[in-house]
């Protein structure tokens, strides 16, 4: 078990190691008030607490932060977990310390619906914190870093969970501040818990081959710096085996054993100048083959998160291929160490700013208009490592998420370009909306002023969050009618699948207290929130269904119902209402519902006359209403559905997907999250890396059935989803 002094010791050998300028005196000062603030407290493998600030800020020094970062770590569990306050923290170490360690406070001391809610509020708050000084993050990266250092002391689920999470945010958020070292890290713990068999394997693997990599790489090495030596070329020449979760990810897309990759060594070479950077490629591709189209130029077109290098991808005489990545020393520094190698630079500039990062602009933005889960879902994508750089007519660099469209470039311009879209041309083509842009492609929006403004079929097409957040807020905008009585009908569709009735709320009183939780003046503004996006039904009906059950059980005085407003089909009564469907001119008859169409109320639908089986209800769509067999068509009959009826209906979605693993546990899921009883769920692999789900479950209406098609077409890996056609 490592001692307090031990700990200390490491830091202070650090920070004597990087040469780094700082006031030891405050520094001391600050670990002694940690210490004391945390004294009665311990880690999870028996440890003194003060142990990880201490780790935390040594980290912190090794990317090169000043005194006020290395404080920020050393105190920033302070106010979350002792009684220290902000103003303490500010009056002992000074106010932008103590704006630190807030920033990087979680927000434990208020409720939230559902874990998304708060994980968002947390990286909210983060990103705002993290928008007046960008060290904020830096201090949080490396606090992950060090709890998934010491996870083998977590329980296993605990494991899971914040492995999970390293992934989908930190790790991300790590690449796009450029901080490959960390992220590499992060990634491959990760992996380690969250597929201990494919980690172990990878690593064995590698153990086992480890002798034969030597002598490779160490033979390519040679060649590499004996060419450059005879040219006068200064530079220095490193190899590796790529990482664990490299190698783990490329086995996963390419669906290939680990025996079968052919590109696991990576070699980097080190220079003084960018020319020199170009004088290497021009010997690598002399001296070795080239692999046509794996060749990028980072240092012409650097990354957003600042990352410049060349990379190339060659085959020796062996016939083993390999990677190449050539750049400058400063280069390597930033590609290490990222945006804190580039605040390094700025000699002290305090903290830098978003506007270094215009992602960070977009992040603050998009969380305005966002629910929850869709923010966080969209942040993965927003953060994720794969980009595509396209250019404007006139040159300028565009980069967007990979699986971008002709709307996101708009949007990615100005607000307004998207709005006035009315098509686009790729390298002077005409595109259609939903064309997916590659690297090198010129894009030209088409744009007009009388143009109607977006679809919302755009909502499903864009790929990135900046794009769909000002979708929403032009029909926030622009669309107010239609977003309410789009919203009602989703709010009341809820209502009714939770078992309440929407003339709960007439009540005043209640709809008074309901308003006040969901945050909204008027019922009306709720409903164009659902409408445009801006708050699910689901959400809304989560957050206070505890009070519409309290005031659906009180027993009411209940007036005398009146007269429903006439049906449209038929005027006299009819007493087969209890199927939830009224057929024109017939007083009572059996009623079925078509297994091949799996009608729902909100459906257009019809009535077929069976012998013996009375009407048989299809939706007008139906293959089967289609083929106009003359000698039947007596049989079909008007038929609607009772508006008042609220039973759930059976119904099938066809899903098309790539086939992936877990993507029949994804789908599996979303219908759990949805609520909806399943009653049969399988699936068959098809050609091409396919396949299709077939998925039987309950609904109460049309409109609860497009939200669950809606949510399961985001699914990552889903192509179509259809309604069943047997």
């Amino acid at each position: 078990m490592e001692t307090f002094s031990e700990r200390y010791e490491s830091l202070m050998r650090t920070i004597q190691q990087r040469n780094v300028q700082v006031d030891v005196e405050r520094i001391d000062r600050a670990v002694q008030y940690a210490r004391e603030k945390h004294k009665d407290q311990k880690r999870k493998d028996g440890s003194p607490y003060i142990i990880h600030p201490l780790a935390v800020a040594e980290i912190v020094t090794e990317i090169g932060l000043d005194t006020d970062a290395i404080l920020g770590a050393i105190l920033h569990d302070c106010i979350e977990d002792t009684d220290s306050t902000h103003d303490d923290i500010a009056k002992l170490f000074g106010h932008a310390v103590a704006e630190l360690v807030e920033g990087v406070t979680k927000l434990t001391r208020v409720e939230y619906s559902t874990l998304e809610e708060q994980q968002m509020e947390n990286l909210r708050k983060m990103f705002l914190a993290m928008s007046k000084d960008i060290r904020v993050v830096l201090i949080k990266i490396c606090d992950r870093l060090h709890n998934t250092r010491t996870m083998e002391y977590q329980t296993p689920a605990k494991q899971i969970s914040k492995s999970r999470e390293t992934m989908d945010i930190y790790a991300p958020l790590a690449h796009r501040l450029g901080m490959q070292k960390i992220k590499w890290e992060l990634e491959d713990t990760s992996l380690k818990y969250l597929d201990p068999a494919g980690y172990d394997a990878i690593i064995d693997y590698v153990d086992e081959h480890q002798s034969e990599a030597d002598s490779f790489m160490k033979e390519i090495q040679s060649k590499i710096a004996t060419r450059l030596s005879s040219v006068g070329i200064h530079g220095a020449i490193y190899g590796r085996i790529k990482h664990v979760y490299s190698i783990y990810r490329k086995m996963r897309m390419q669906g290939k054993s680990i025996d079968e990759l052919y590109d696991m060594y990576a070699f980097r070479v080190l220079v003084d100048s960018i020319p020199d950077c170009y004088n290497v490629l021009g010997h690598i591709h002399d001296l070795f083959n080239l692999v046509p189209g794996r060749f990028k130029d980072y240092i012409s077109t650097p990354k957003p998160n600042m990352y410049q290098s060349l990379h190339t991808t060659v085959i020796g005489q062996q016939g083993i291929p390999f990677e190449v990545q050539i750049r400058t020393w400063q280069m390597h520094e930033t590609a290490e160490y990222g945006i804190a190698a580039h605040w390094k630079y700025k000699e002290g500039i305090a903290g830098g700013s978003e506007n270094d990062f215009e992602w960070v602009r977009r992040l603050l933005e998009s969380q305005q208009e966002t629910d929850a889960e869709d923010y966080i879902h969209s942040l993965k994508i927003d953060m994720y490592d794969d980009e595509v750089f396209v250019f404007t007519p006139k040159g300028k660099v565009m980069s967007l998420p990979r699986g971008s469209t002709p709307i996101d470039f708009a949007y990615a311009i100005h607000s307004g370009v998207g709005n006035s879209m009315v098509g686009a041309k790729v390298n002077n083509r005409i595109a259609s909306y939903d064309q997916k842009l590659r690297n090198g492609d010129i894009v030209e929006v088409l744009t007009s002023k009388s143009a109607k403004g977006p679809s919302r079929d755009w909502l499903k097409i864009c790929n990135s969050n900046q794009a769909r957040t000002k979708i929403k807020q032009w029909f926030k905008k622009e669309k107010r009618e239609e977003n309410v009585a789009h919203g009602k009908a989703s709010f009341e569709a809820e209502l009714r699948r939770n078992g309440f009735q929407t003339s709960i709320l007439q009540d005043d009183e209640l709809l008074a207290v309901l308003l006040k939780k969901l945050s909204f003046d008027e019922l009306e503004d709720m409903y164009a929130a659902i409408g445009y996006g801006g708050l699910t039904a689901v959400k809304a009906i989560g957050r206070i269904r505890d009070d519409l059950a309290k005031a659906a059980k009180q027993p009411k005085e209940q007036p005398k119902e009146t007269a429903k407003p006439a049906e449209p089909i038929p005027a006299k009564p009819n007493r087969h209402r209890d199927s939830g469907v009224i057929v024109e001119d017939i007083d009572s008859c059996m009623i079925k519902f078509s297994r091949c169409c799996t009608p729902v109320p909100g459906d257009d639908i019809i009535g077929f006359i069976t012998k013996g089986y009375g009407v048989s209800v299809h939706r007008a769509d139906c293959r089967n209403v289609t083929k106009n067999d003359p000698e039947q068509a007596a049989r079909w009959v008007r038929v609607s559905w009772y508006a008042a009826e609220n039973k759930p209906f059976s119904t099938t979605f066809e899903i098309d997907a790539n086939d992936r693993t877990g993507i029949l546990l994804d789908i599996v899921g979303c219908l759990n999250a949805a609520k909806v009883k399943v009653s049969e769920i399988n699936g068959r692999e098809l050609p091409s890396g396919k396949a299709r789900i077939i998925a039987t479950f309950e609904v109460c209406n049309v409109q609860e059935l497009e939200t669950i098609r809606t949510r399961i077409r985001q699914i990552d890996g889903v192509v179509d989803v259809r309604r069943g056609q047997n």
